[in-house]
């Protein structure tokens, strides 16, 4: 959301507030008055002359004053009450577009801390590595241009975030995002944490079609799912990442040889902050399936557990066929990620 934008919003809730407690007082004070009147009238009597009956036409009229302060006290009392739960009320029409600032601001610090935790690891293991053929005096030629590339990566990732952030997103190129290439972006970021983990990254590209989604968000999230898979993939086994076009729909399955997923967690995986049990590699926050489902869901997409058992999970990324054709090339064999 803009500055503008907010400042918009807030204005709006000043309006709304100053609305509130100006119809609300008015109509405590003129339901009081009415109350008053109505009193004074029923209570009131003809004044009579000099202890005799009370003339028809006098237009002097008597009020008993004992009657009518009960009254008077009762309608204050009643009117304070009143007004301090109008007040209440008003107070808290007045927090919720702050309430509502907060609740996105920490949602964007949780997303952004998520995106940017993988490229990071991802990163801090190149640099390693780098350090290690530094001082052995090996090339390093090749390290620093796949650091280089690791870093666009993040760049575009937090530029996504941003533009989310503000209600937009990244612009969807001519013919849809190549979902080979995508797949391929986000095993290369991946590499360095399932080699330090003994994890080989396999990709079986069956896929001329492109996906109606800018291509930033699809490798964000084949890299959730990649992630999550290498955390849970034994050593010494591989992730799968294989592609489809099945009718209208581009399919990413990213499998692992993990010991899967218990079936009442099956769709609770997927909430925010939810997880099924720390058999991962390092202690995950819940977030990251969720903002996957989020994200394809955002362009008419969807992710879903496909299967599941002690031999594995298998996580299924499903997205609309781009609306333009891409052209159509010969899919290279498969071949693991080195």
């Amino acid at each position: 959301m803009s500055d503008a934008a907010d400042r918009s919003r807030v204005r709006a809730a000043a309006v709304r507030v100053g609305l509130l407690v100006g119809t609300s007082s008015a109509a405590v004070l003129v339901a009081g008055v009415a109350v008053l009147l109505v009193v004074l009238n029923t209570s009131a009597r003809p004044e009579r002359e000099h202890g005799g009956p009370p003339h028809p036409d006098s237009d002097r009229f008597v009020v008993d004053l004992d009657h009518v302060v009960w009254w008077l006290v009762g309608l204050g009392v009643a009117g304070a009450v009143l007004m301090a739960a109008i007040g209440w009320l008003v107070a808290r029409s007045a927090v919720r577009p702050l309430a509502t600032a907060l609740a996105g601001q920490r949602r964007f610090v949780a997303d952004a801390s998520h995106e940017l935790r993988t490229p990071l690891t991802a990163i801090s293991a190149r640099v390693q590595l780098l350090q290690r053929r530094l001082d052995r005096g090996e090339p390093i030629d090749e390290l620093v241009r796949l650091l280089r590339r690791d870093v666009d990566v993040m760049d575009a990732v937090l530029a996504e975030l941003l533009l989310l952030a503000e209600g937009g997103h990244a612009e969807i190129p001519d013919g849809g995002a190549d979902p080979v290439d995508c797949a391929r972006d986000a095993m290369a970021l991946l590499e360095p944490v399932a080699s330090e983990h003994g994890v080989r990254l396999t990709l079986a590209p069956t896929v001329g079609a492109g996906a109606e989604i800018p291509a930033p968000t699809l490798i964000r999230l084949i890299t959730v799912l990649l992630d999550n898979a290498v955390q849970h993939a034994p050593q010494g086994s591989a992730v799968e990442v294989a592609l489809a076009s099945v009718g209208d729909t581009v399919e990413i399955r990213v499998r692992d040889h993990g010991p899967g997923v218990a079936l009442e967690d099956a769709e609770r995986i997927f909430e925010r902050f939810a997880r099924s049990g720390e058999h991962g590699r390092r202690r995950g926050f819940g977030l990251g399936l969720a903002l996957a489902r989020e994200g394809a869901e955002r362009f008419g997409g969807s992710v879903e557990l496909t299967s599941s058992s002690a031999a594995g999970s298998t996580f299924t990324l499903r997205l609309p066929r781009a609306r333009t054709p891409r052209s159509e090339a010969p899919a290279p064999p498969s071949r693991p990620i080195s």
